[in-house]
C-alpha cells in the first residue's frame, strides 16, 4: 500500500527500530504532533468509545481538506493521535479514506502496545474514519 509522504516516513522511522521501548519512546514524542481540541469542546460526539483514556477526537473540513484536532489524559494515547494528524491532517477526504489501518501493523506499533491500547487506537481510527466518510456524504 502507498501512504501519504508523511505516513510512510513515519512507517519507515518505525520499522528501523526493533526495540520496544525504543518504539514506545518514539509514541511518546509523537503526542507533540497533536493538534490539540480544547477540553471545552469535549463532548460525546468527539469521545473516543473503548479507549482505556480520555480521549476525543474531531474531523474538521477546511478549504476540503482535513483538519484533525484531538486531546488525551495520557501521553502514551496523545502519541496515537499524533500518528493519525501525521498521517490524515491536510488531507482530501477521498485521500483519507484510502489509508488502511494496517499502516500500523506495518510500523510495528501493534507489538509494541498492549491489547486494549491497539483496541483503542483501531477505536480512534475507525471513529475518525467514519466521520470523514460522513463528511463526503453530506
Amino acid at each position: 500500500m502507498t501512504y501519504p509522504e508523511a505516513l510512510q516516513e513515519l512507517v519507515e522511522e518505525f520499522q528501523a527500530v526493533h526495540d520496544k521501548r525504543e518504539r514506545l519512546e518514539m509514541l511518546f514524542e509523537l503526542a507533540d504532533e497533536v493538534i490539540e481540541l480544547p477540553a471545552n469542546d469535549w463532548s460525546e460526539q468527539t469521545r473516543v468509545r473503548g479507549c482505556q483514556s480520555e480521549a476525543h477526537v474531531s474531523v474538521l473540513m477546511e478549504d476540503g481538506r482535513i483538519q484533525f484536532l484531538s486531546a488525551a489524559d495520557a501521553r502514551m494515547v496523545q502519541g496515537l493521535m499524533g500518528i493519525l494528524t501525521i498521517a490524515l491532517d491536510g488531507l482530501t477526504p477521498a485521500q483519507a479514506v484510502l489509508i488502511s489501518p494496517a499502516f500500523a501493523e506495518e510500523m510495528g506499533l501493534l507489538n509494541t502496545l498492549t491489547p486494549s491500547r491497539s483496541n483503542g487506537f483501531r477505536n480512534m481510527y475507525d471513529k475518525v474514519m467514519n466521520e470523514i466518510r460522513q463528511s463526503m456524504e453530506g
